[in-house]
């Protein structure tokens, strides 16, 4: 038949169109031999090309912080402060001077400087039974537990009642102290309890005791009258 092959040279020119097979593999080989020597060499000569699937990438690891490390607080020894030295002022052995304020009393000064009455009286030389002080006068204050040298009324002025301690002198009686101060023995006796009865006699030279002055009215004396010659 015109124009038309038998199935025997179709099989023959399609086994000519198409390669063969062993010479597939062969090119493939040759490219593949190729391409590992290019790799090799990059990777000798310091090439930029690398092999991701045969190196790993560092993983960065967190680095914490390092712990700081406390210093020790120093510890200084106290301060040692000094001890500040008592100063003790001698009791004074005589009288003080004093500069008399304004309002001030013989009684007041007495009791504010712990002395007793009389005997402030006694060593400023007072009139007897008064206390004639100034404001800006200087008067002596006597020393503490100092004694009456010798006998003064106590002013008038000084408040009924007032409590003051007498030294026994020579020569007293528990009458005669209480003409002195104004007062009577029977409260002389009472203010002294177990120290004191209306016996005179049972008193000694430099015993303290406590009166109560200007509890009584004194008697006033009279100045003797003349008797004019006829």
């Amino acid at each position: 038949m015109l124009g038309r092959q038998s199935p025997q040279n179709v099989i023959d020119s399609y086994r000519k169109k198409r390669p063969s097979l062993p010479v597939f593999l062969a090119i493939m080989s040759i490219i593949l031999v190729i391409l590992g020597l290019v790799i090799i060499i990059m990777g000798i000569s310091g090439g930029g090309l690398k092999l991701n699937l045969f190196s790993k990438e560092p993983t960065a690891t967190s680095t914490m912080p390092p712990t700081p490390v406390l210093s020790a607080t120093p510890t200084f020894p106290p301060t040692e402060s000094p001890t500040p030295t008592v100063t003790i002022s001698p009791t004074p052995s005589g009288p003080t001077e004093y500069e008399v304020q304004e309002a001030d009393t013989c009684y007041g000064i007495a009791v504010r400087f712990d002395v007793d009455l009389a005997t402030l009286l006694a060593i400023n030389n007072f009139p007897d039974g008064q206390c004639p002080i100034i404001p800006g006068q200087k008067i002596k204050i006597p020393a503490p537990g100092q004694s009456l040298p010798t006998t003064t009324p106590v002013p008038a002025d000084v408040e009924a009642g007032t409590k003051i301690t007498y030294k026994i002198q020579s020569g007293d009686s528990l009458a005669t102290i209480a003409q002195k101060f104004n007062t009577t023995v029977a409260d002389i006796v009472k203010q002294n309890p177990g120290k004191l009865t209306e016996d005179s006699n049972n008193i000694s030279i430099g015993m303290e005791i406590t009166v109560r002055v200007n509890i009584v009215t004194p008697t006033p004396t009279f100045a003797p009258t003349s008797t004019l010659a006829s």
